[in-house]
């Protein structure tokens, strides 16, 4: 079997690409075009996000192409990380959704709890729950504000310090200090 991609130079096309030749990304496409959609559909089992995944990779590729270091890797193998980052991404992404239920109560409905995700009933614990906003309630609001917004907002670290104007370290600090005492207070 012979390595098809060995007759295409890849890092030809991505200097085409960094100097604004639409046509280079184009042939990348053909070339890679299929074989990319492979491996996004691996990763993410789910061809229309693979689709989307490698749109998006194509677009990437196209405006991070003057940052390809020949000294770093192949052409192709920055080409595949590219769009294999996006991937995994998307599944991370996708993994920290949470899917609310059309019937659920506004906030003004519910004085005793301040945050809720709502899940299958048979597979909540309710108990657990009840522990955790207790727990939760006895952390300072502006730690408890952080780790809700991390853990229920999916927000990084830097999005919560951009938000709170807390400096990054001290929201890292805070997390980590509250998430230890909420691992001792549920214990």
């Amino acid at each position: 079997m012979t390595d098809v991609s060995s007759e295409f130079d890849h890092a030809a096309v991505l200097a085409q690409c960094a100097r604004g030749e639409h046509d280079a990304l184009h042939q990348l496409y053909l070339h890679e075009g299929a074989r990319l959609l492979g491996v996004v559909i691996r990763i993410v089992k789910d061809r229309g996000m693979a689709e989307d995944i490698v749109h998006d990779a194509c677009l990437n590729i196209w405006q991070r192409a003057d940052s390809f270091d020949p000294n770093k890797g192949s052409a192709r193998t920055w080409i595949f990380s590219v769009a294999r980052h996006l991937a995994l991404n998307a599944i991370r992404y996708r993994d920290r959704e949470v899917t609310f239920d059309s019937d659920i109560p506004s906030e003004s409905d519910h004085d005793e709890h301040y945050q809720h995700a709502f899940v299958a009933e048979e597979a909540f614990d309710w108990q657990t729950g009840q522990r955790m906003d207790s727990c939760l309630e006895q952390l300072e609001p502006e730690r408890r504000n952080c780790v809700l917004h991390a853990y229920v907002d999916g927000l990084s670290h830097a999005e919560i310090s951009a938000h709170t104007g807390a400096p990054l370290g001290t929201v890292k600090a805070w997390i980590k200090r509250s998430l230890l005492r909420l691992r001792e207070c549920m214990a």
